[in-house]
């Protein structure tokens, strides 16, 4: 069964691109953007295989 580990990831709107990108590039798969607290900013929540 596969297990999975999270992150909540702060995005700065001018920099959204980059930031995915070198997520990405670490295995972490984008799985849904909402908007910060007090709706200021964005967060993205990650997601990626656990590693035994």
């Amino acid at each position: 069964m596969t297990t999975w580990e999270y992150a909540t990831v702060p995005l700065i709107v001018h920099a959204t691109k980059q930031i995915l990108d070198q997520w990405g590039e670490d295995s972490w798969e984008l799985v849904q953007v909402v908007p910060g607290p007090g709706g200021n900013g964005l967060v993205a929540y990650m997601k990626r295989e656990k590693q035994a």
